[in-house]
């Protein structure tokens, strides 16, 4: 039995987010993570407006940046090596990264160039994203086929927990989905404040951006299992950067990855990263397991970890 460190992904940054690590981590926050970014991560995250914080090109190097320096806090208190690891979306880069298997400066740089290309491709047309609350994964695959079926664009985008799956797809595909929700069986569709339709095929250009930005990066081996987005399963060596290409543009099967790593062995999930979104998906895909949130330094636990 063992425990596996789960990071966050878009979605999870806050005004203020970091505070207590800027004066902690400089070398992390301020030196490296400025130069490789332009701009100031430490304005951005306790200065800015939440809505400049949420653009995706701002999010996502600084929900990764802010993760990683937590774990860089938290690494030396462990008693044991983490059984598996595994981030949603963008928090892959910080368990990889987490692992070993890229250096911080490097990862930054690459997710820099995956929200700033993620936002691009959501600029060139009107689309977006929609949780179907309290649906199964067959249910959204069945309206999301029937709508491509009949020509629109609707896809299963994330399949998060039992009850909780996200579908993206074009403007057109989200109202009709929501016009027509009832007669395929669904309770209640919600569209999320996000600025396109990620992990569909509306976000190909950014896909070969992110493939051309990891081409050049140096992989090493992982010191403790990755698992991808992708797959649901651990990175085979070898087969990471082409993985995060893909994870672009292919559903993030998270909830498949939590129940996985239980089936091999893993019986506690300790979510590192502002707020505690992975700890919730992880209740509701492996009932009965522990679960622990580290969302800032003061949550580290004292006596250790592992």
């Amino acid at each position: 039995m063992g425990y596996a460190v789960l990071f966050p992904g878009q979605g999870s940054q806050f005004s203020g987010m970091g505070a207590d690590l800027f004066e902690r981590r400089p070398d992390l926050l301020v030196e490296q993570a400025d130069s490789i970014l332009g701009w100031s991560l430490k304005e951005m995250c306790l200065d800015s407006s939440e809505e400049e914080l949420t653009r995706t090109e701002h999010a996502q190097p600084a929900l990764f940046a802010i993760s990683y320096a937590l774990w860089a806090e938290l690494a030396p208190r462990l008693t044991s090596i983490p059984a598996a690891a595994a981030g949603h979306s963008l928090g892959e880069f910080t368990a990889l990264a987490a692992a070993g298997v890229v250096a911080y400066d490097q990862a930054l740089a690459v997710v820099a160039e995956r929200g700033r290309a993620m936002a691009g491709a959501a600029d060139q047309e009107d689309s977006g994203m929609a949780a179907l609350l309290g649906a199964n994964l067959d249910q959204a695959e069945a309206v999301t086929l029937a709508r491509r079926q009949a020509g629109g664009r609707l896809f299963v985008a994330n399949i998060n927990a039992p009850g909780q799956v996200v579908v993206a797809g074009g403007g057109e595909d989200l109202d009709w989905l929501e016009a027509e929700a009832s007669n395929h069986g669904l309770r209640k569709v919600v569209r999320l404040k996000v600025a396109g339709a990620f992990h569909s095929p509306f976000m190909s250009a950014a896909a070969d951006r992110v493939e051309a930005a990891v081409a050049g990066v140096e992989f090493h081996q992982a010191r403790f299992p990755v698992w991808s987005n992708v797959t649901a399963a651990a990175h085979e060596p070898g087969m990471e950067k082409a993985l995060l290409a893909r994870q672009v543009t292919s559903p993030v099967r998270f909830s498949e990855t939590l129940t996985g790593m239980a089936a091999a062995g893993v019986d506690r999930f300790v979510h590192v990263g502002p707020g505690d979104v992975t700890v919730g998906m992880a209740k509701r895909s492996v009932p009965g397991a522990t679960y622990q949130a580290v969302s800032d330094v003061a949550s580290i636990p004292t006596n250790g970890l592992g």
